[in-house]
């Protein structure tokens, strides 16, 4: 059930200036406010009234009296201008299949207005207020999963949210039901409005949907890639590895790439104080750790700086007016190429990528903690009675299918250029696809994670009963108490196991693990 926002709600103001990723998580997760500052109001009227003198001219001008795309050669007659861009929105809202999620409506909507505010887009500052309306009303528009190529922007996903500014479509309302689109603005008292030269064009016309799913899925492998550096210290202790190769001289003196040095330092935090580690030379000596113990900072690492360097294109992206064509400050009107979601998509599909890789590692991981052969003195499967009991087998079954489809979610959609609009749009980025299969491998990656929690939370538990030769560290113990209070069930006999995996996977999603760890340890990075 959702909501439309609350009058005491954050508020995030929107003006010249760049917005943040933050304010773009706040909209789209927090329900909070939008409001356009004084400033934009008047860069956008003094925008708009350079585009209403082009009106004026005979000359034609592309988006403001020509057709669009393959159909840009067409001069549009002023009583005619009104009908074009109304028909614009309506026949480029074509998107298929099921809804997307409201947070990205909710993103992709604050995103296009961010590029309205910014006075580029020659819309009257109408439009964006009306924008800013159905947000704070809780209207969300009925995207579809497809229609965008990501490129002339996310099309089609802007399309169906313009119709709704328009008074047409399909929307829920603030209690997530889909009503009439009159009926939600009458109610949320929004006049419909009625779009004039290049208004519609600049509604469409941006790299929005894929940008704001970038940011969130940054900010959700943050969380990730701390979670592993934890489910992978905790696997460490249970199977009495060495944490030496985490010490820091190992790292940023001799190699250094940043995200390794803080998967390095996360991992010895959350180890530090344990009595487990250190004992690889006891009863079945080894002279190393396997790669998937030894080598995770390495991992984590580079999928930590892969995300620096996707922050760094987001942060770009959030600075730009993205529109075709554009208002420059000496008042002239210019076509361009800079709706092209080639940046934003290489990201998106170098993410899934890392993601994928994470997964992968962490299930090896698993792995090792269920083969009696490799686990150092664990029992099979970490079963109760192996042979009556399977333990957590099937887990790392599942844990497996979400590698798998991972593995296959990480195939670039970047690569790919479908050609469109009669070979005018003949390239494009196919961020959107890209964008869409990164959301699944960032829920996949956590559940992933939640399978490596269960099996090391357990032979912890294992180790902890056998009292072998130490303590937990304060800070897996934390952890281990988190999934136990969190209702994922230790040690023991078989049991319907799927509502621990689930409860763990929620642990992981909320952040809740990561915040348990942190209260022992002091922040993680």
């Amino acid at each position: 059930m959702h909501s439309a926002v609350a009058p005491d709600a954050p508020l995030v103001q929107v003006g010249k200036a760049d917005v943040s990723a933050e304010d773009v998580l706040a909209v789209a997760r927090g329900n909070a406010r939008v409001e356009i500052g004084p400033d934009a109001l008047a860069e956008m009227a003094a925008a708009r009234a350079r585009i209403d003198a082009l009106a004026a001219e005979p000359r034609p001008v592309y988006g403001v009296s020509t057709g669009f795309g393959a159909l840009a050669v067409r001069h549009i007659s002023p009583e005619l201008r009104a009908q074009l861009q109304r028909s614009l929105v309506r026949s480029h809202a074509a998107g298929m299949g099921p809804a997307v999620e409201r947070e990205v409506v909710r993103a992709l909507m604050f995103l296009r207005m961010k590029t309205l505010a910014s006075g580029r887009t020659g819309v009257r500052p109408l439009v964006a207020q009306t924008m800013a309306a159905l947000l704070n009303a809780g209207i969300t528009p009925v995207v579809r999963e497809f229609g965008s190529l990501g490129c002339s922007g996310d099309l089609a996903p802007l399309s169906h949210c313009a119709l709704v500014l328009m008074g047409e479509g399909t929307a829920t309302g603030p209690d997530g039901v889909e009503k009439p689109v009159a009926e939600l603005l009458a109610a949320a008292g929004i006049e419909p409005v009625e779009l004039l030269e290049k208004e519609g064009l600049a509604l469409i016309n941006g790299t929005d949907g894929m940008l704001g799913m970038l940011v969130m899925a940054i900010a959700d492998l943050q969380r990730l890639f701390t979670t592993a550096d934890i489910t992978a210290a905790m696997t460490l202790e249970a199977l009495l590895g060495t944490d030496k190769v985490l010490a820091p001289e190992l790292h940023a003196p001799i190699r250094p790439h940043p995200g390794q040095a803080l998967s390095a330092a996360n991992m010895l935090a959350v180890l530090k104080g344990s009595g487990l580690t250190g004992h690889h030379q006891d009863d079945a000596p080894r002279v190393q750790d396997a790669y998937s113990i030894r080598c995770a900072p390495q991992v984590a690492g580079a999928g930590r700086d892969t995300l620096a360097h996707a922050q760094l294109v987001a942060s770009r992206e959030l600075a730009a007016s993205v529109d075709n064509p554009v208002v420059l400050p000496d008042g002239r009107v210019e076509s361009n190429g800079n709706f092209h979601g080639a940046p934003v998509a290489y990201v998106l599909d170098f993410l899934a990528i890392a993601a994928a890789d994470l997964g992968s590692i962490s299930e090896r991981r698993t792995d090792r903690l269920l083969d009696k052969a490799r686990s150092h003195g664990l029992p099979a499967f970490l079963a109760d009675d192996p042979g009556v009991d399977s333990g957590l087998m099937i887990a790392q079954y599942t844990q497996a299918a979400l590698v798998s489809e991972n593995k296959r979610l990480a195939v670039p959609a970047s690569v790919d250029s479908i050609p469109s609009s009669a070979m005018q749009e003949d390239h494009v980025s196919m961020g959107w696809s890209a964008a869409r299969k990164l959301r699944q491998a960032v829920e996949n990656l956590g559940r992933i994670l939640a399978v490596e929690l269960t099996a090391a939370a357990r032979a912890l538990e294992i180790r902890q009963q056998a009292d072998a030769s130490g303590g937990l560290a304060p800070a897996t113990a934390a952890a281990m108490a988190a999934a136990r209070e969190a209702g994922v069930g230790g040690a023991g006999r078989d049991r319907f196991l799927s509502p621990d995996l689930e409860a763990a996977a929620a642990l992981v999603a909320s952040g809740d693990l990561v915040r348990a760890v942190e209260r022992v340890t002091g922040p993680l990075a």
